[in-house]
């Protein structure tokens, strides 16, 4: 509910404050006082896109405050916080929400909600909790058949929402399956191409079978092969210096010729030489043998393993150049395996997925059965209930029929919802977009409200003029429905219609003033002899002609009689 709202610098409005409350708020006053930008106000709250034409003139920005009692907990709360705002407490387990929103002269835009800046988004996301909104636009999107379709599950209440979410999950199992299933027989051709190329590739992996870093291994191979003689030759120096055959002038001769000299000499102080140059002709005995036993590889690895080793080089460079790398290679013969069996068993899959398609479909049949049976019932209903609605609304011999017809499928079922109107007795129902003129469908659309919100309440319900077209005896049952309507909803309706005004438990006045230059308006609440006043005016013109405030006064008096 909107406790308070306050505009500042938008349109003709320099700053005024509504006060709202529960119950019915009606909104008067003269044509161009500014009666639409506390529409627009509202508008921007529930996000709307902000439009910088909408600043007054010569002020840098325009702001609209509200302040909403809503409930500490629940899907408002939840939003609000996952915003970042807060809601401050009010008793009650409700607290009160602030929500804001600035338009810059040059076209910027900011929100709040709950202290916080938002994003406009979380605004309407707020508004689809909070707020029903009816105007002259609403009115022409009730001729649509998806509105329609909506007024009646609303009405249909926990029964048909519970039919229509089983029906959703049918559906979204069915056409998941469905998708799949057409894709896998469309794409038949190109599955069957893929297998066989990946066959391919599979076989040639698995003929090379490379081990991870195998072509850095064989490289090093073939370059030690192709060095051989070098390194023969090299090694064979190596090992005559350390150890030759004739045993004259290598390492080992000297260090035992070494050895024998220290051998003869008796000074302790030589023993830590003497150790050493042992120790150095054991190392070289060492090395001397290690040379040989490579010496005896190289002499047993030929010509015949250089080549062995190359053809095994190209094979690993074949597929290092088809997929990138070795280990990617090797991740395809890992992977591969898999997807293949997934595409070689398509046959299987089609026939597994079609006997799925049909169990889904199936249920699917019994979820859209269930949903269209209790569409129907409920249609019935609320085609009865609308009717008796818009007797009351001075449309005696109106009758509305609420058609639900077979129809494709869709996420929201099978069926084809028509509001029908028969406006007079022995007509026949025809859509209300042909059948209804503009007060007769603000009736209608006011009368489905009043019925829909008995099963499915919204906490604020917003009517721009909602009376166009009307006037006289209708009037005052359109203002006597809303006031119904305020029985368990705040309604604010912007009205040009005393007989609408008078049922209102809180009449604000847009008043227009003006120095000459700037035309400014603000909004006063009315009662006692000012509201007297204003209803004369919209009755007559003049606020102070006795015979308008008489007939001001006796409409006032209808609101005793809601």
């Amino acid at each position: 509910m909107i406790e308070e709202m306050r505009l500042t610098g938008l349109g003709v409005i320099a700053d005024a404050a509504l006060p709202m409350g529960p119950g019915f708020t009606a909104i008067t006053g003269e044509t161009g006082a500014g009666k639409t930008m506390v529409v627009t106000g509202l508008g921007l709250l529930m996000g709307q896109r902000a439009d910088s034409q909408t600043v007054r003139s010569g002020d840098a920005h325009a702001s609209v405050e509200g302040i909403w009692l809503v409930p500490e907990n629940g899907p408002v709360a939840d939003r609000v916080r996952e915003a970042g705002g807060e809601i401050e407490p009010a008793g009650d387990e409700r607290g009160e929400l602030y929500l804001s929103r600035t338009i810059a002269a040059e076209g910027r835009s900011r929100a709040a909600v709950g202290g916080r800046a938002a994003p406009a988004g979380v605004l309407a996301d707020l508004a689809d909790l909070l707020v029903a909104v009816h105007g002259q636009s609403d009115q022409l999107r009730l001729k649509s058949q998806p509105a329609q379709r909506d007024a009646l599950d609303r009405f249909g209440g926990d029964v048909v929402r519970d039919a229509l979410s089983a029906y959703r999950t049918a559906f979204d199992a069915w056409t998941k399956i469905d998708a799949e299933l057409v894709a896998l027989v469309t794409d038949r051709d190109a599955r069957a191409a893929e297998a066989e190329r990946l066959r391919v590739q599979l076989g040639e992996i698995e003929a090379v079978a490379p081990d991870p870093g195998e072509d850095v291994a064989v490289a090093e191979r073939a370059e030690r092969l192709q060095n051989a003689e070098a390194l023969r030759e090299a090694a064979q120096a190596a090992r005559e210096a350390l150890s030759s055959e004739d045993g004259t002038g290598d390492v080992a001769t000297l260090l035992g010729e070494a050895r024998h000299a220290l051998d003869r000499a008796t000074d302790p102080a030589l023993d830590s030489v003497r150790e050493l140059v042992a120790d150095l002709a054991i190392r070289a005995g060492d090395a001397a043998g290690e040379l040989s036993s490579y010496l005896a590889d190289l002499d047993e690895e030929g010509p015949h393993e250089l080549q062995a080793v190359e053809e095994r080089r190209a094979a690993l460079a074949d597929l290092v150049r088809l997929h990138g790398s070795l280990d990617e290679a090797i991740a395809l013969l890992e992977t591969g395996s898999a997807r293949l069996a997934e595409l070689d068993d398509d046959g299987d899959r089609v026939e597994r997925l079609q006997e799925e398609s049909d169990t889904a479909l199936a249920e699917l049949d019994r979820a859209a059965g269930r949903l269209s049976a209790e569409r129907r019932t409920a249609a019935e209903h609320l085609g009865t209930r609308v009717t008796e609605e818009l007797r009351a609304l001075a449309m005696p011999d109106a009758t509305l029929v609420v058609e639900v017809s077979d129809g494709a499928a869709s996420a929201y079922g099978r069926d084809e919802v028509a509001f029908l109107l028969a406006p007079h007795v022995g007509s026949d129902p025809r859509p209300v977009a042909k059948s209804a003129s503009g007060g007769e469908l603000s009736r209608v659309m006011l009368a489905i409200e009043v019925v829909i919100a008995a099963t499915d309440p919204v906490p604020t319900f917003i009517f721009d003029e909602v009376d166009a077209g009307i006037g006289g005896a209708a009037a005052i049952e359109v203002g006597r429905r809303l006031a119904k309507l305020a029985e368990t909803s705040q309604v604010i309706a912007v009205t040009h219609l005393a007989q609408v005004a008078a049922f209102a438990e809180n009449h604000l006045s847009v008043v227009k003033s003006s120095d000459g230059t700037i035309t400014a308006s603000s909004v006063t609440r009315l009662a006692g002899a000012e509201r007297e006043a204003e209803m004369a005016r919209l009755l007559s013109g003049m606020a102070d002609s006795d015979a308008a405030l008489e007939h001001a006064r006796e409409l006032l008096s209808l609101r005793a009689s809601v």
